[in-house]
This record gives structure tokens, sequence and C-alpha cells, in this order.
């Protein structure tokens, strides 16, 4: 690439995108940490490079030593290896003579090649952050690359304290509420499960419309586009099913058969490879059976979407789904994926951890009394397997303390769980 092109893009980078007002994340990054930010399109992994670039500027650093590069840019879809060096040349160039500029790499993934890059820039001493909207940057040959000069953080939608701060609500709702503070708090929650938590989407009236844009831009961009995939009638299904499947373990077996029954015969294989370009993309993840063998535990996972706003373009009547789906964003997000597990040995809980010894069954409302023995019945049942296993039913908006068969069971609505530490 032409380096006084080159050299144009990124000073015009730095006036668009360092300018931009900043929505600061529970997450603070720490200055003389190399960061390698990945996550879902449009979740804020941006405003993470953002938050440490103004860190910088209040300790001092001057605003030529930082240099920005955001490969989303068209003009830079063609950027190759040898242009890498030569973007470090141009930040060095800016910086001055005898300053190492801070380097912030966004959207870097789209460079092929680009881990051996920054891992030469990191032994080298500069001071490096990285984004990616792609779980292959976090595979073990690219952690081996890395070689642990980074720390790897996933960026997830605004968690529900984010969105309240987001929307200006600052008060301690755990505390004794007002009923204007309590029709309040319960407004945001029905609005973070309906649509969502990406941070551009709070402000906006049309939700739907911007998540619309969201899903298109993952499935055509992040799973047709780069995986070179020739059948996106066939991803588009697998997608609408997993939609449907929230909640119940789904396998690749029982995935190429429902294609084939819709008249897409897709051999077991590429509906492997489909759903894998799906994790890849961020825009699923797995929860696996914790009582089951170790194959079953990867081919017949529990499928949930990034995003409750995402999951709820693709069903019908989603409360119940996005319910129990918000509740795996939330333990994923605290645990991390593999921490987290559903239970199922002659009978289901929905979440287990086995880090708190604590078992989740997520229910929209107990009202009904068989759903309530239902919910209920399965903490006795896994009782049997662990007998000392803390209880937690969460709802949608009931709350209670219940002693059922000897077990002392805390039932708590989703939006308070949410708030808890």
């Amino acid at each position: 690439m032409n380096r006084e092109n080159l050299k144009q893009v990124i000073i015009d980078q730095k006036e668009i995108y360092l300018n931009n007002p900043l929505v600061k994340r529970d997450f603070e990054p720490e200055e003389k940490i190399n960061y390698c930010f990945v996550g879902i399109r449009r979740t804020g992994k941006s405003y993470m490079i953002f938050q440490k670039v103004k860190n910088l500027i209040e300790s001092g650093v001057p605003f030529d030593e930082i240099l920005y590069v955001n490969f989303e840019d068209e003009r830079l879809l063609e950027v190759t290896t040898e242009d890498l060096n030569l973007i470090l040349e141009i930040g060095i160039e800016i910086a001055g003579e005898g300053r190492k500029p801070y380097l912030f790499l966004d959207e870097i993934q789209n460079v092929n090649g680009w881990e051996k890059f920054v891992r030469r820039l990191a032994d080298m001493k500069y001071k490096v952050n990285i984004t990616g909207s792609n779980s292959k940057m976090l595979s073990h040959e690219i952690a081996s690359t890395l070689g642990g000069r980074f720390m790897i953080v996933q960026i997830f939608p605004y968690s529900f304290k984010e969105y309240l701060h987001a929307l200006g609500k600052e008060k301690d709702y755990l505390q004794i509420l007002s009923t204007s503070d309590k029709a309040s708090v319960n407004k945001a929650y029905e609005q973070y499960v309906r649509f969502g938590a990406f941070p551009e989407l709070v402000d906006l009236s049309n939700k739907r419309e911007y998540l619309s844009s969201i899903y298109q831009t993952i499935y055509i961009g992040d799973i047709i586009a780069r995986n070179n995939v020739s059948n996106d009638f066939a991803v588009r299904l697998i997608l609408k099913k997993i939609a449907e499947s929230v909640m119940k373990p789904l396998s690749f077996s029982r995935l190429a058969n429902i294609l084939k029954s819709a008249g897409t015969g897709i051999g077991k294989q590429t509906v492997i490879n489909y759903v894998g370009y799906m994790v890849d993309a961020y825009i699923l993840f797995t929860i696996r059976n914790y009582a089951s063998k170790l194959v079953d535990k990867e081919t017949s996972p529990k499928y949930y979407f990034m995003d409750t706003g995402l999951l709820g373009l693709l069903v019908l009547n989603p409360d119940t789904a996005q319910l129990e789906n918000l509740v795996a964003i939330e333990l994923v997000r605290r645990y991390g994926t593999d921490n987290v597990y559903y239970f199922e040995s002659n009978m289901e809980v929905d979440f287990y951890i086995p880090e708190d010894n604590l078992a989740i069954q997520v229910s929209y409302s107990i009202d009904d009394i068989d759903t309530k023995e239902r919910e209920l019945s399965a903490f006795v049942k896994l009782r049997n397997f662990m007998p000392d296993v803390k209880c937690l039913l969460i709802t949608n908006s009931e709350e209670m303390r219940n002693e059922y068969n000897g077990i002392s069971i805390e039932v708590l609505p989703a939006w308070k769980w949410l708030l808890r530490k």
C-alpha cells in the first residue's frame, strides 16, 4: 500500500475515533499490560482501547505517541503483513525520534499473519493492544504464538449495571426503593432483556432495526463471506433452529436431520463446520453437560446467543428463552465459558457452577403450581448426587425463599440477581 495514503488513513482515523465520547466499562485496563480484547461485533471492544488511550493521555503521554489503526476501514481491506511494518514505521515517524509509539490495532484479525507481527512488537518492548471479532484469535496455535505476552479479555455486551449507568441511572437499586424507582428499574430491565445490550443500542429508538443490521453484518460478513460458504440458506436455517432450541441440548446429528427434513441435505461434518463458524463469530456460545462423558460434552451442548436481542430476532414469543439466555450470558461473563455447565442425568438442572457448588434453575414464572413443583423437584434430585449443593431459582419477577423437602431455595427476580456482585 502507498505510504502516503496509509499515513493519511492513520491520521484521519485518529481524529475520528479517538475523539469519540467515552462510555466507561466496568473493566479497568492496566497501563503496563498488553491486551487482546475479543468478542462479538459492536460489543464495545474499541471502547476498551479508547479507555486505555484516555488513561495514557491523562497520565501525560503525548497524543503523537499514540498510534491507532482500525482495520475495518474499507481503505485498509488489502493491507498485508508487509504493510503492518510500514504502519509501525509511520507510527515511529509521527511519535518523533527516539520515542516508541503506543500501538492500538482494532479488528487486526482482518490481516493474515497478524499474530507474528504483534508478537514481534511485544518482543521489541512496544506497548501494543489489539481487538478482534473472531474466536480463532483464542486458538491454541495463536495463543502459543503470542507466547503469554498478551492478556486475553473477552468483552460482552453491557451488563445490567453498565446498562443502567449508560441510561444515567446511578442509584443502588438493591436497597429499599420507592414506587417510581421500582417502575424505572423494571422498565430498564424489560428493555434490556428484549433488545439486548449492545452499547450503541441504548439511546436508539428503533432498536430492532439496529439489531437486524448487526445480525446481517455478522451473518453475511463474519460467517458467510469470511468462510466462503456457498450454502447460505443452510446457515440461516441452522441459526433459526438453534434459536428455537435454546434451553435444550442439541446435537450435530439432530441438526443434520432437521436440515434434511427441510430439503437441505448437507452432511454432518458440514453442519459441524457451519456451527463452528457461528461460534468463531461470537454470535453463539456453548454450555456442556457436567454429568456426561467427554465426547457427549462436546457433541450435545446447549447453544446460547451472545446477546438476547439477537435471539429475539429469530423466534416468536421469546420471553422464556431470552430469560434463560440472559442468565447464561451473565454466568459466562462472571465465570468464563469453561466453568459453566448444565446438569442432565435422569433430570435436568439449567446451570451448574462447580466453582461455587451452585445449581440454578430459570423459570419465567412459578405462579403455576405444576411449574413450581417441576423446578423445585429438580433440586431435590440433584441433591442425590451433590448433597451440599446451593440452590437458586431465577424468575422474571418473583422473589421469596422456599423450604422444599428440607432444602432452602432462594427465588430471585433476574434484575436483582444481575445487580448482585
